[in-house]
Formats: structure tokens, C-alpha cells, sequence
């Protein structure tokens, strides 16, 4: 996603498929047009077929889709492995985030088409004028409508003799989501009424997508956008469960305007799926989120079409499958959708197919404020890995590993990569804190210049949020010794574990995680939102990092009642919170050691 669409965004991505039938390899030719589109010669010798509103295609259902279509060179021989590049949210197809004429000099077909409801596939109001835009709203990266979309392009394409069933996918952000989707139908289709079928071009032709890179996307859309805190990176399951959490205010506000000034949204009474506004006023109005018919309809629906997560919930072992392979990234400093996301999927697909093909890859590289547009070393080139070994067969290329991470850097380079077999062994070790004394704050939340300043959309400062270090009065403050030595490295998501007692309504709780300087500054490392439910003791985690720890910092966690502008408050009268007992637990990359212990998770 360009930064311009970031931006927009904030104001508010197995092995070879085995395919029966692979269409014959075509002589080395001129394309003089792809789907009705005219093809010219490019830069480097490259096919171009650049889409208008008079070449629109038809979807599946008749939505008209403006596509843009590149091919390799005449000179070489089709037909040819397609990569899928999805846009962002509230982007067209001109916002390409992959050099789309380097991978077509390389032998793959790319297209980029603008998602429905989005550019001149029915979101610009000018674009309007087909008479399938009567129903080109958007559907939120739905995948029975926008995934299946990608699916029928890509089977046209293989119909028309040009690609072969071999298809990559990629996309951020908005796109991202819908890639991660589309990698866990993998050769499925899912029908309008959410069941799920094998994917057939139009004319029969069997097809898969054979590999998928999501950047900085979702895997569950409810969690993301209105988080209750319930994920926990050491457990291999986390379906989001009641009580509904707390809403991204800023983020929602953001990405709500976006879509409704770039975007088509479905008119009033059309349909109640894809009422966006709708949705997005009952999630505005706040609680009582949890007895609130349409509240828990939206969760239901989000989980169900939107979201890779549960596409196979429900579903019998035999009729599952291996997902494609994949490398997902996230940025540590993207607090729209943060590394969870990716980590919540890998988890719950290891734990299922065992022998799927997943890569992690985190860094503070692009993605949604606060994160920034920093070069992310080695994504690129892990991405050209991942398609050359899967879409061209290239056994030569280099085998992904299972997670790769980069720390934070706000001063100097980042350290890494460091490359392990699986998430649990990033880190070995954990720094803890456990204390006894109490303390206690309620709903009015603490500092808003603070508060302010780490607002992802209207703070300043980029990923690397620094404030005043003087402790909080309005926050329960809790700070580990300072680093010595070496210090240490946070390499994970940290984690509380604490005795609540709760009185008033509607209670919600934000941590922050800050390294507090010798300078009398504090940065912002981690954050997270959770909405406790019943009971007094309770687990729950701030989104993961890498980030060091340098002798003479300290640790300082924060847990509040209010983070005002990023998250919206309670709507109840008043709350109270009191902390009897409290451990705060660092994952970390050293090994046990000094004030490093063996990393246990809680039980």
C-alpha cells in the first residue's frame, strides 16, 4: 500500500500444487489482448493490458472489475504462473505495492484489479453507470464476494489459455486479509450461502492457489478492529469468544470515513450483511455490547465470511485441508493490526495440518500508523523465494523459515534476523516482576496528553512514541529493576497476570509497556486493550515486539482505564479496578540466566 493510502487508512497485507490437466504450453507470441483488454508492449518488453470502464469484466455475479494485466515478454513462452496483487483499503488498482514489471520479466503474470466497491469497480460514483454496480458494494473483504472475485479472474485467465492453475497471491492491509483468506480456501470456493466448494474455472478447469504472502493483514477482523484480549500467543486456540471487546475508536473513525468518501457502501435496507454504516454506528453507540442483538450479529458474520481464522470452523477432519503456503508479516509497531494477527493463525493452523508451510515475519518495517514506511530487510527477497519455489518449481530457491524477526529500532539498525523453527523458541528466557502491594484506577483513565501522544493516528512521532517518564496518576505503574550488563531483549508479547476486583459497569483495561530512559523519557514498546470478564483472577497480553532493553532502562508497564482517542471509553456510569496481586512476565531472547529465567508460560 503507497504511503498516501496508509495515510488515508490511518485517518481513519505443500509443496507445488498438484493440478490435473495443466493447459499445453503456448509458442512464444504477442498477447494482443487478455479478457477483452488490449495488451501493448511496455518497459523491459513487458505485456501490458491496462483496464478502463470500457473493458471492464464481469465477475462471478456480474459486478463489473477494472484490471490491469501484465505479461512477460513475447519472447517467452506461456502460458504462465499468475500472481494476484490485492490493494489496500480505500486504494484501487494503481496502488501496487510489488514491482509488477520485475515479476513479469521473470515469467509471471500479475494482475491488479480494484476490489469491488473500490475505483472504477463501482466505488467512484462515476463508475456507476454498469448496470452491475447495482450491486458493486463493498462486502469488507468477504469470501464469498471479494475472494471469490480474485478466483474468478484467475479461472478466466486459465480458461483463456494465458496463465496456468498455479497462483500466487499477495496484497496489504485490506488486500493482506483477503490473501490470507484466499490461502486458507486454497482449491474451495465459498457459495453465497456459506458453503464451501471446490474451485472450478468457468470452464471446469481444477484450481489452487499454490502460494500467498499477506502483508500486514488480519486473520480475525472482530478481534482486530474491537480486540477483548482474549489471544495468548502460547495457546494453539483463539476463537474470539464473548464478552465483546473495546473498539478501536481513531481506527474505526478512520477507516469508516475512507471507505465512505473512496468507497461504495451498500444503501440502507439492501442488505443487511453488508451494512456498513449500520455496523459501524452500532459499534460507535458502545455497550451493552454483549446482549445486543446486532452487535453479536456483526461478530458472528465478521468471523464467519471475513476472516481466515474460521473458515474451516465446523467443519468435518476429512473435508479439511492444508492451507497454501505462506509467509505472513506484520509490523511490531502496527496497532491496527498487530503481530497477533498473524501469530493467532499460524498457531491454530499448526496445531490442525501440522505439516502446513507457514513463515512468520516480523519487524518494524511498513505498515499502519504507528507503524512507519521503513524498508523491512529481506521481506522482498523472502517473498521472491516463496513464489519462485511454489509457482515456478524452483527447488533451488531458498526454503523459508518457520519465524524471522528484526527488533524495534528507533536508534541505529535493527538487530536480527533471527531465525527459529516456531514462535516458542524466539524466546528462551522471561524477566519477571510479582508484587503484592496493591493499587487501583478506574474509568476516567489517566494523562490525555500522554494518551495523545501515542494516539496512532493523531500522535506524533512516528513508531517510536517518546514522553515525559513521570509516573501516571491515574494508572496502576509497576517498573522491573533497571537492565544491567547487556540488558535484555523483549521478544514476544508480554504478559499480566493479576488479581482484579472489579465494581461498576462495562470495565475495560489498557497496558502500556514503555522503556523508561536515565534521560527522564519514556518510549513506547507495547500496547494492548482487554475486557475482563467474571472472576478475579485473570491472563492477558499486550501485542508482541523485539525490542532491547539497554543497561540502565527500566521496564515500566501501565494499566488504565481509558486510553483515550485510541480506544473508545465505557459508556458506563464509572468504574473502579483495584489490583491485589500482580506478575508481569518479558519473553525474552537471552537465555536463563542472572535476572533471566527458563520462559515458562502461565498455566
Amino acid at each position: 500500500m503507497p504511503r498516501a493510502a496508509a495515510i488515508a487508512c490511518g485517518l481513519i497485507a505443500a509443496a507445488l500444487i498438484a493440478l490435473a490437466g495443466p493447459a499445453p504450453k503456448a509458442a512464444a507470441e504477442e498477447i494482443p489482448s487478455a479478457l477483452g483488454i488490449p495488451c501493448e508492449a511496455g518497459a523491459g518488453g513487458v505485456q501490458e493490458c491496462r483496464g478502463d470502464l470500457g473493458t471492464r469484466v464481469p465477475s462471478w455475479d456480474g459486478v463489473p472489475l477494472d484490471a490491469d494485466i501484465t505479461f512477460p515478454p513475447a519472447a517467452q513462452d506461456g502460458p504462465f504462473p499468475l500472481i494476484v496483487y490485492l490493494h489496500g483499503w480505500g486504494g484501487s488498482k494503481g496502488s501496487v505495492g510489488v514491482d509488477v514489471n520485475g515479476l513479469a520479466q521473470q515469467g509471471y503474470a500479475v494482475i491488479a484489479y480494484s476490489a469491488r466497491g473500490f475505483g472504477n469497480s463501482c466505488g467512484r460514483e462515476s463508475s456507476r453507470n454498469h448496470p452491475g454496480c447495482a450491486r458493486g458494494w463493498i462486502h469488507l473483504g468477504d469470501a464469498r464476494f471479494e475472494a471469490r472475485d480474485t478466483q474468478h479472474l484467475a479461472g478466466l485467465l486459465v480458461d483463456a489459455g494465458l496463465i496456468e492453475p498455479r497462483i500466487g497471491v499477495t496484497g496489504d492491509s485490506y488486500g493482506g486479509g483477503q490473501s490470507m483468506i484466499l490461502a486458507t480456501l486454497k482449491n474451495r470456493i465459498m457459495k453465497p450461502n456459506g458453503k464451501l466448494r471446490p474451485w472450478r474455472s468457468p470452464d471446469g478447469e481444477r484450481m489452487a492457489i499454490a502460494a500467498a504472502a499477506p502483508r500486514i493483514g488480519w486473520s480475525d477482523l472482530s478481534y482486530s478492529l474491537v480486540p477483548n484480549g482474549g489471544t495468548l500467543d502460547f495457546r494453539g486456540h483463539n476463537p474470539y469468544h464473548l464478552p465483546a471487546g473495546v473498539a478501536k475508536d481513531s481506527y474505526l473513525t478512520g477507516l469508516f470515513l475512507t471507505g465512505q468518501t473512496s468507497g461504495f457502501y451498500a444503501p440502507p435496507g439492501e442488505d443487511p450483511d453488508a451494512n456498513i454504516p449500520e455496523q459501524f454506528d452500532t459499534i460507535q453507540a458502545g455497550e451493552p455490547y454483549d446482549s445486543n442483538p446486532a452487535m453479536r450479529r456483526i461478530l458472528m458474520e465478521t468471523k464467519r465470511y471475513h476472516s481466515a481464522y474460521y473458515l474451516e470452523r465446523g467443519l468435518a477432519k476429512r473435508k479439511r485441508t492444508n492451507p497454501a503456503p505462506q509467509l505472513i508479516y506484520n509490523s511490531w509497531a502496527d496497532d491496527l493490526f498487530p503481530a497477533d494477527e498473524g501469530l493467532r493463525y499460524a498457531k491454530r493452523i499448526q496445531s490442525v495440518h501440522p505439516r502446513s508451510k507457514l513463515s512468520l515475519f516480523f519487524a518494524n518495517g511498513f505498515g499502519h500508523p504507528r507503524a512507519v514506511f521503513n524498508e523491512t530487510p529481506g521481506l522482498e527477497e523472502a517473498r521472491n523465494a516463496l513464489f519462485a519455489r511454489f509457482l515456478m518449481g524452483d527447488r533451488s530457491a531458498a526454503k523459508l523459515p518457520g519465524v524471522q524477526t528484526f527488533t524495534q529500532n528507533c536508534a541505529g539498525a535493527a538487530a536480527g534476523p533471527f531465525e527459529t523453527r516456531n514462535w516458542r523458541k524466539q524466546h528462551p528466557g522471561e524477566v519477571d516482576l510479582a508484587t503484592r502491594t496493591p493499587q487501583a484506577f478506574d474509568s476516567e483513565g489517566g494523562s490525555a496528553a500522554v494518551a495523545n501522544k501515542v494516539d496512532p493516528i493523531f500522535g506524533s512521532g512516528g513508531s517510536c512514541r517518546t514522553t515525559d517518564a513521570a509516573d501516571d496518576s491515574g494508572a496502576a505503574t509497576y517498573k522491573l529493576p533497571a537492565a544491567t550488563g547487556a540488558g535484555y531483549t523483549l521478544m514476544g508479547s508480554p504478559t499480566v497476570i493479576a488479581k482484579l476486583d472489579i465494581s461498576g459497569e462495562f470495565p475495560q483495561v489498557a497496558s502500556r509497556l514503555w522503556d523508561v530512559a536515565p534521560d527522564g523519557t519514556q518510549t513506547l514498546v507495547a500496547r494492548g486493550l482487554y475486557r475482563p470478564d467474571d472472576g478475579k483472577n485473570h491472563v492477558f497480553q499486550l501485542h508482541p515486539n523485539g525490542w532491547h532493553f539497554a543497561a540502565g532502562h527500566t521496564a515500566k508497564l501501565e494499566l488504565l482505564g481509558r486510553d483515550q482517542g485510541y480506544a473508545r471509553p465505557s459508556n458506563g456510569s464509572g468504574f473502579e479496578i483495584n489490583v491485589e496481586r500482580l506478575k508481569l512476565e518479558l519473553p525474552v531472547r537471552d537465555r536463563p540466566g542472572g535476572d533471566v529465567r527458563r520462559y515458562s508460560p502461565p498455566k
